[in-house]
């Protein structure tokens, strides 16, 4: 068995076939949507920053949003804190936008005590 790749061969990282499949916005729609389902708010960052990568990276962004680069950068980070204002910029440039839905039952209250 010849295990030597040919010179057109290939192997794609996961991270490259993702970034590739994101640039179909109903792939893009349906990761962020699952993404942000997530308890961990860092999991939604960083689909919404693989996404903004898939469509022309943070300085395209920028462009789209009005928004400083550099912020984006640190806004997009798995550290990031953004602002609310900042990730419904960032979802309409992307053809998105935030929403809000019932679930079935509502998170119990803490009383003060």
């Amino acid at each position: 068995m010849n295990t030597k790749r040919k010179k057109d061969e290939r192997s794609v990282s996961y991270e490259e076939y993702l970034i590739e499949s994101l640039k179909d916005p109903d792939e893009a729609f349906a990761y962020l949507k699952i993404s942000i389902l997530d308890d961990d708010p860092r999991i939604f960052l960083t689909a919404l920053r693989r996404v903004a990568k898939a469509n022309g990276g943070i300085s395209v962004l920028a462009k789209r949003t009005g928004l400083n680069r550099e912020n984006l950068y640190r806004t997009l980070s798995a550290k990031g804190n953004p602002k609310l204002a900042n990730i419904d910029a960032v979802l309409k440039a992307l053809g998105m936008k935030l929403s809000v839905e019932r679930v079935e039952k509502p998170a119990a209250r803490r009383k003060a005590a």
